[in-house]
């Protein structure tokens, strides 16, 4: 609900009144960065759940405020995606805390050879998470990618590194549930 506001509110603005959003967008991808390098040191599955959160809203955030129909696409994409993988992995977490009664990483390690066919499903909600083809979050941060590219060149540096970093926490979440 919080970015359909902020697209709602951008909407609005005037658009030569863009340069006050650059501070916006610079923290917005800044917070990428910094979200998914907490994520790397996270030993709560829930928490290393909730910070992907944030640094996936980060990126819906910057793609509003450059006010173009392919970044609100790639935005309302990519938020519709989001509510579904961290829904599907938040209740991922909550039927392993059931079997463990723990939610920390490394009591949680090797489950996967007790648990085979939840294992599937996690390899299927972390995969999501990691916009791998042919998900809906590949088309939704594609489409942002492309769009903060078009807005500036530098940020493909700031998006790739948020995207390698995406993909190593989410396959050390893998490893360890």
């Amino acid at each position: 609900l919080g970015g359909y506001g902020i697209i709602r509110m951008s909407l609005i603005m005037d658009p030569p009144m863009k340069n006050p959003h650059h501070p916006f967008m610079m923290l917005a991808l800044w917070g990428i960065i910094m979200t998914s390098l907490i994520c790397l040191r996270q030993t709560d599955l829930k928490s290393l759940i909730a910070y992907s959160s944030v640094g996936h809203m980060g990126l819906i955030i910057a793609s509003t405020f450059v006010q173009t129909q392919w970044a609100l696409t790639g935005a309302i994409t990519l938020m519709i995606a989001h509510g579904l993988t961290s829904s599907m992995l938040f209740c991922l977490s909550n039927t392993n805390y059931e079997r463990t009664n723990s939610r920390i990483l490394i009591l949680t390690r090797n489950m996967q050879l007790l648990l085979p066919l939840m294992t599937l499903w996690w390899l299927f909600a972390c995969l999501t998470n990691m916009a791998l083809p042919p998900t809906i979050n590949l088309m939704g941060e594609l489409s942002i990618i492309i769009s903060l590219f078009n807005w500036s060149n530098t940020t493909i540096l700031i998006t790739g590194l948020g995207t390698i970093l995406t993909a190593t926490y989410t396959l050390y979440m893998f490893s360890t549930t």
